[in-house]
């Protein structure tokens, strides 16, 4: 089987062209759209000089174009790099320096964002710059290299991949307690493990509308995106300017009639203290999933109420395992709201350890801390061989070195 994230988009494009894939606001990408304009970006970021291996970030807000651009750097063999087009321009240059990327895509209102970050840019090697978005860009120090009407006039064919599974899909930037960003480096196989434990617990299939809430930079996007792409099914882009709008927010799940949607717990908790849920509200939504945060049960209690017919689950794990390690589908609504949720059991092919001082075993009722091994674990930090040393350590009193 073909484990590469875009393999997910290239086989439904195939048995169901027409089918809607992404939403956004009132445009509907299909399939075979999205299929054929991922290969033509692909085709001209190989052109350009692209190889396996090398980076491309994206400069954008969560839009069509970052879809096309996110598979069509996977299918030019290359890893994308997610970037926070909010943040400062000194934090941008920073991670663009540390990745050095071979080609930086741009869409959306960043043109004086990268005229920024193009003075800044003091590395090795200059990036150039695709600008893949619909809207002319507003610039003064450079020109791109390559527009979206350069690379719609690209055959649309299938290309051939060198990556393997073991290859890396995408660098997040993290900056964890340091405030210093450090990339996650991350593989197909990492994320194609997640992909079919949660398709399979979850029971996803192509008659599901995704929400796709998270922003790019974040690992949660990536569940919404690929396991969407994987099975068929519809990805609904959550607008940004809803996340301050929690009537909004309730009215997009009710009116893109939505199976699944994932956020942080923040969020669930802002749209609770607004009481924007009705009773038996969202009927075509089945499971609601949460990560990231500690989601507070006296919210959690009034979304339980208030949909009896929706499976809850909370999901567990940092950006170095994956999206997720662990979950814990909430059994029944909590009758105490000081009663904290557990994280739950491992996913399939993770492992969680609590471990002491000296790495070992804490008998039950200990304290210790946690550790986790397994399929999730990613490659490390991007050029960061200390800090991956740091933190991603041998298995504990184990006979192969390569764990």
């Amino acid at each position: 089987m073909n484990r590469l994230l875009q393999h997910g988009l290239s086989s439904n494009a195939e048995r169901q062209p027409d089918a809607r894939a992404v939403i956004y606001k009132q445009t509907a990408v299909t399939y075979a759209q999205l299929e054929r304009r991922s290969n033509q970006l692909a085709r001209v970021l190989r052109e350009v000089g692209c190889q396996r291996r090398d980076r491309v970030c994206l400069l954008m807000p969560k839009s069509l174009p970052a879809m096309e651009s996110i598979l069509g750097i996977l299918k030019a063999d290359c890893m994308y790099v997610p970037i926070d087009p909010s943040s400062p321009a000194a934090r941008v240059a920073k991670m663009i320096e540390q990745c050095e990327p071979r080609v930086i895509l741009g869409a959306g209102p960043v043109g004086k964002l990268l005229d920024e970050v193009v003075g800044q840019n003091q590395g090795a090697r200059t990036p150039l710059i695709g600008w893949v978005g619909v809207e002319r860009l507003q610039t003064e120090r450079f020109k791109p290299s390559f527009t979206q009407t350069d690379y719609y006039a690209y055959p649309a064919t299938q290309l051939d991949y060198h990556n393997s599974p073991e290859d890396p899909a995408y660098i997040m930037f993290t900056s964890g307690s340091t405030g210093i960003p450090k990339g996650v480096v991350v593989t197909h196989a990492n994320v194609w493990h997640f992909l079919e434990w949660a398709i399979r617990y979850f029971n996803i299939d192509s008659s599901e509308r995704i929400s796709a809430h998270p922003p790019l930079h974040f690992d949660l996007s990536v569940f919404d995106i690929f396991g969407a792409l994987q099975v068929g099914a519809e990805l609904h882009l959550v607008p940004q300017e809803l996340n301050l709008l929690p009537h909004a927010l309730a009215d997009f799940i009710r009116t893109s009639e939505l199976t699944q949607w994932f956020s942080v717990p923040s969020v669930l908790n802002y749209m609770g203290k607004f009481d924007v849920v009705r009773q038996n509200d969202f009927p075509r939504l089945k499971r609601i999933l949460w990560c990231g945060e500690i989601f507070p049960t006296p919210a959690l209690i009034y979304w339980m109420k208030r949909l009896p017919h929706v499976t809850f689950t909370n999901l567990y794990g940092p950006t170095e395992a994956t999206i997720a390690s662990s979950y814990y589908t909430v059994p029944a609504c909590p009758e105490d709201d000081k009663a904290a949720l557990p994280i739950g059991r491992a996913c399939d092919g993770e492992e969680l350890l609590v471990l002491n001082e000296r790495l070992q075993p804490v008998a039950a009722g200990e304290v210790g801390d946690l550790y986790i091994r397994g399929v999730g674990l990613s490659q490390g930090y991007w050029n960061e061989p200390e800090k991956t040393q740091a933190v991603f350590l041998p298995k504990p009193h184990g006979t192969d070195p390569t764990e």
